[in-house]
């Protein structure tokens, strides 16, 4: 068992009974490249080519942990989002296909040089670091509540090369701080309600942080209307808010921006034609 080819036959057959087929080869695919430095195309011509043992325990390891539902992201350590790649620890979500496109909506309207941007929640700073990697000249600010969250986020700027202010602060409690005014503000909050959790997978249920993805049943939109009301007091005239949401609740979280006096509230599907995002003009003051 010395090859990539070998490799992936020990992973099929050691895996069978927790992942299907197709979902163990792009295991075993991500595993090559991330630790091999190759692309699919170099795995499929050098996949007889013999490998040093070191890398052979390694990826048997690799395969002992992925029995236990441990996610690939959190044993790798890392994952690309947005064509970026982000380091991650116990205290940061994986990031979703979902956000890359919640992320792209808002480069798709652009943001001018010089303007604000705030990224509420900011777990592995994809958001933020993504945006800074695809607007020019924004002044790029992220806020989470953990600060093991908020130190993996910085190390994933600085590793590429983008330049944002992040803090520890309870968006909950914003109230105790001191904030400038921003241009645009974006968040993909807790939303998950806690009956939900039967629905969900141990992966997540077992590794993704609670804090990050669960809310109430009795009040769902409890971080939508906190962070819209922050965006009252901190956002400029004109300025936008950007959600991801749960799509259960597409309708009422339009509703509570309109009622909260947000203008022009959008609401857009995914890829998947599921109510995954939200858009809000505010013209409050400044």
């Amino acid at each position: 068992m010395n090859t990539m080819f070998d490799l992936q036959q020990y992973a099929l057959q050691e895996l069978k009974d927790t992942y299907t087929e197709h979902e163990i080869k792009v295991l075993c695919s991500l595993t090559f490249c991330k630790l091999l430095h190759c692309t699919n195309i170099e795995i499929h011509l050098n996949k007889h080519e013999f490998l040093a043992k070191t890398f052979v325990d390694k990826f048997v390891q690799i395969v002992e942990e992925l029995k236990t539902d441990k996610p690939i992201q959190y044993i790798l350590g890392e994952t690309e989002f947005a064509g970026i790649d982000f380091q991650l620890n116990s205290e940061t979500l994986i990031p979703r296909p979902e956000t890359e496109e919640l992320v792209m909506w808002i480069v798709e309207l652009g943001v001018q040089p010089g303007a604000r941007v705030l990224d509420i929640g900011t777990g592995s700073g994809c958001i933020i670091v993504s945006l800074g990697k695809l607007l020019k000249g924004v002044r790029l600010c992220g806020v989470d509540i953990s600060p093991e969250a908020v130190e993996q986020a910085a190390n994933n700027a600085r590793r590429n090369g983008v330049e944002v202010k992040f803090e520890v602060r309870d968006i909950l409690r914003y109230e105790e701080w001191a904030w400038p005014s921003f241009d645009v503000i974006v968040s993909n909050p807790p939303y998950v309600r806690e009956s939900e959790k039967a629905l969900m997978h141990d992966r997540v249920l077992n590794y993704e942080p609670s804090r990050a993805l669960f809310v109430p049943d009795t009040d769902p939109l409890m971080f939508y209307r906190k962070i819209a009301g922050f965006g009252r007091d901190h956002l400029n005239r004109g300025g936008l808010l950007f959600f991801e949401i749960n799509e259960a609740f597409g309708k009422e979280t339009v509703e509570l921006l309109r009622e909260m006096g947000y203008e022009d509230v959008e609401l857009r599907k995914d890829i998947n034609e599921r109510e995954r995002m939200v858009k809000a003009r505010g013209n409050f003051k400044f």
